[in-house]
């Protein structure tokens, strides 16, 4: 699939970054997660993780169900808060916001793909853009549909929801995610639901636009997805038990930022603690498709 790039006019979605982006923009952390915990009752969905992050990765998140990741999600995305410990997104301490301030980091700072969708079903493609800019009280239908360009689909943007694919559903919604020009994608389940031919479209976009410079934070059950991402930590049971780097460039990058491994505080048995990380089993599905390399070439059977 070949994608179109923004207009000069707009620069909605490039930085100017032409090499790997975590290697530009490894000096600058995005995130920083500092001993945070997510704590019901007895349960510790999120158990006393430190994680930082720098501008430009690719990472993903990987673990069974239940294993605290769509609750991660979602502290990193300013829709739930940790019961203990800090967050801080372009170095500001989110629990030192206050409600419009947050409202405003959610969306200036971060765009959300998810699994299921939520598009509106009596709104056309360029509509369900433009809510997103509704809620900056400017409405620009020129960079929606721009937006809609950049992902292939200038020509479904006036069809509603129920006239498209799966796939171009998910690639509206990564349009509606863009058009705010959102330095951090978090993304849960963004294949879930695709089939193989649009998975690739998929993964091929946020190839795109982590070349671009975009951080991207991905959830996944799925071994592909996993494994495009620049580096993978696993939860289980809240806790983070290993971490790896499937991109060695990055990896270096990062730890000549002053970058560690991520780490908790918690007690529980395979635990990974602050010094050095734990490669893991992988517990992700097998894949749709076959693969790809590094270069985001795929390969097929033979």
């Amino acid at each position: 699939m070949t994608l179109h790039n923004a207009s000069n006019a707009t620069k909605v979605y490039a930085t100017a970054s032409t090499t790997t982006a975590s290697v530009a923009k490894g000096s600058d952390m995005l995130l920083e997660l500092d001993h945070i915990s997510k704590i019901y009752g007895d349960l510790h969905a999120v158990d006393d993780l430190s994680l930082t992050v720098p501008e430009g990765e690719w990472l993903a998140i990987v673990g069974s169900s239940g294993s605290g990741k769509t609750t991660l999600m979602n502290i990193i995305g300013c829709m739930d808060t940790p019961s203990h410990g800090s967050v801080a997104l372009e170095g500001r301490r989110l629990e030192d916001l206050n409600a419009a301030q947050l409202a405003d980091v959610r969306k200036n700072v971060v765009g959300l793909v998810f699994q299921k969708f939520y598009l509106v079903p009596h709104l056309t493609a360029v509509e369900n853009v433009m809510m997103a800019q509704y809620y900056h009280s400017v409405v620009d239908e020129r960079q929606a549909l721009e937006a809609l360009e950049h992902v292939g689909l200038n020509d479904r943007a006036h069809h509603l929801p129920g006239e498209l694919s799966g796939g171009e559903q998910q690639r509206v919604c990564i349009a509606r995610a863009l058009i705010n020009h959102p330095k951090l994608i978090l993304a849960d389940e963004p294949t879930g639901n695709l089939d193989e031919t649009n998975e690739r479209i998929v993964l091929d976009l946020f190839r795109e636009l982590h070349s671009q410079g975009t951080t991207i934070i991905v959830v996944t059950h799925d071994a592909l997805v996993a494994s495009c991402a620049e580096r993978e930590i696993m939860l289980n049971h809240g806790v983070l038990t290993g971490e790896r780097w499937n991109d060695e460039r990055a990896k270096e990058a990062y730890e000549q930022s002053g970058g560690r491994p991520a780490f908790t505080g918690s007690s529980a048995q395979d635990a990974q603690r602050e010094g050095a990380a734990l490669d893991f089993a992988d517990p992700t599905k097998k894949s749709k498709t076959t693969g790809t390399t590094r270069d985001g070439s795929w390969i097929f059977p033979s």
